[in-house]
């Protein structure tokens, strides 16, 4: 998807979808008038600090333990030069193309705020970047997250400054086809490199802009995958012959969780007007209850719901905010904070980890049950074909598991393990870029959850007639079997399980369903 009105960088705050258009769409920005004035007379108070023969930090003395060294005016451009090439430290594999973007957008919402001190043409040469799609390379370890992601956020200015290395990107790639000098790609695209004056280069690192970034992609995923993994809980439930009665509204209202009756209205649709939930409705259904698995979807995946509009209050909070240190206030102060510090994000990027989690260890449990006869209420073991010489869906199940376990160990929080750093005047640290890192692992996992438990559920579909399953879940069944086969002899299964996550995954799987229920 391109987008050809561009985003308005500095008249309101950015909006989630509006990040998601930049990184993800290439939407092209433009900088609101409003915000260029008010770039240009923050710089007049830097341009007047300058001068001063006494110390303002980030104008003319050092970084972090260095803060008390006082530079000379002659110094001071190389000063910042030196910040970058030196905070430039990242190291192991590439970013991926949408964080930095994300990165790079929401640390031009700083720049364009009129807080940090910058001149406008700082702010014109990253609109240029974003809108020629030149992302630099950013690599996966360097930031504390405290102050910011200094180093991500280094190499960013570093490739607008004309050294380091880019991709140039195109509208719905990942990747660019080669790594190219920084110099080479801002040439080709007619931006002249940054020569950075006092207050630049910091107010350029000073951010947490990739953790913010990798939240906002986050929800934005998730938003798809809580309710695909719904819509997967309505076929496990269908096709293991289980009761929609639980999911009663007011059944839920005992218990007023906004997210479980959310999750609960979900299923009540994708379940509605199923022939194979009506088939063992009555007193002839010996069943007292369903397992939890089945009979708590709601309140699991409420729970993550929860979480992410917890999490959703505190990005938007983020993305209304100015971060940088030190700041030019609305009456021409230049003063040190500690807003750079991650850990409101740090914490609710931990929070939604724990809640990936436990979204998909349901979900692995109710395909396990879907595949054990003891437990799936007459279908056969492993769903298989031939039992015996056909294994089904056995090791479908096993990756699911190896998934789930691996989504605990990335359940365990980063932004507790604070470690110093600088000498000691950074102290205590956020941890949140690693918190954002593995939350996006984490949602990749689900994703893969997901799929086999809708993999699963189409056979067991199948499996069940001449029983009809409802207009809904049949609808994802019939898509799942363009690029799945249904029961029959064995066959490679990789292929299937990636085309299901790839349906998961782009909302495919939850358009169709939404097209056959009341949703």
């Amino acid at each position: 998807m391109q987008h050809s009105s561009p985003i308005v960088i500095g008249a309101t705050p950015l909006t989630p979808s509006d990040v998601v258009a930049v990184a993800r769409h290439h939407a092209p920005v433009e900088i609101a008038d409003a915000a260029r004035e008010r770039v240009a007379a923050a710089r007049a108070v830097i341009d007047g600090m300058a001068a001063d023969p006494k110390p303002h930090y980030g104008v003319s003395t050092g970084f972090g333990a260095l803060a008390t060294t006082f530079i000379a005016p002659e110094r001071r451009r190389q000063l910042q030069v030196s910040l970058i090439r030196s905070h430039a430290a990242g190291t192991g594999p590439e970013v991926e193309t949408e964080v930095v973007r994300a990165l790079q957008l929401l640390r031009l919402q700083t720049l364009a705020s009129g807080h940090t001190g910058v001149r406008p043409v700082v702010v014109d040469t990253y609109v240029a970047m974003l809108n020629a799609g030149i992302t630099p390379i950013v690599r996966e370890y360097g930031s504390l997250g405290c102050s910011g992601d200094l180093a991500p956020l280094a190499h960013v200015a570093l490739a607008a400054m004309g050294e380091g290395h880019v991709r140039v990107v195109e509208p719905g790639q990942q990747a660019g086809s080669e790594v190219r000098p920084a110099a080479e790609a801002l040439a080709a695209a007619g931006i002249e490199p940054l020569v950075l004056l006092e207050k630049e280069g910091l107010a350029l690192i000073n951010g947490t802009d990739g953790m913010l970034g990798m939240l906002v992609l986050a929800l934005h995923d998730l938003e798809t995958l809580v309710t695909t993994a719904d819509l997967a809980a309505a076929m496990s439930i269908e096709s293991q012959l289980g009761t929609d009665a639980v999911f009663a509204a007011d059944l839920m209202a005992l218990r007023p969780q906004v997210g479980q009756a959310t999750s609960a209205a979900n299923l009540r649709a994708f379940l509605g007007e199923s022939p194979m939930v009506a088939s063992h409705k009555g007193p002839e259904d010996g069943r007292v209850q369903d397992a939890y698995s089945l009979r708590c979807s709601p309140q699991v995946h409420g729970a993550a719901r929860d979480t992410m509009a917890h999490a959703a209050t505190i990005a938007e909070r983020e993305l209304a905010s100015v971060v940088d240190n030190p700041v030019v206030t609305a009456d021409g102060r230049i003063e040190s904070n500690g807003n750079f510090h991650g850990a409101p994000v740090a914490a609710v990027l931990d929070f939604l980890a724990i809640s990936v989690a436990d979204v998909a260890s349901v979900s692995e449990r109710r395909t396990d049950r879907a595949l054990d006869p003891a437990r799936s209420h007459g279908l056969p073991p492993f769903l298989a074909h031939e039992v015996g010489v056909d294994s089904g869906l056995m090791i479908a199940q096993y990756a699911a598991a190896g998934i789930v376990s691996e989504l605990k160990r990335l359940a365990a929080p980063a932004s507790v393990d604070s470690i110093p750093s600088s000498a000691m005047q950074e102290d205590h640290v956020s941890m949140g870029w690693a918190a954002a890192r593995k939350l996006r692992r984490a949602i990749d996992g689900l994703a893969r959850v997901i799929a086999i438990e809708i993999l699963t559920g189409a056979r067991a579909l199948d499996l069940r007639a001449p029983l009809q399953a409802g207009p809904a879940t049949g609808a994802v069944r019939d898509l799942v079997r363009t690029v799945a086969d249904g029961p029959g002899p064995d066959h490679f299964l990789s292929p299937d399980m990636e085309a299901v996550t790839e349906l998961v995954r782009s909302g495919e799987v939850l358009r169709t369903a939404k097209e056959h229920a009341n949703v």
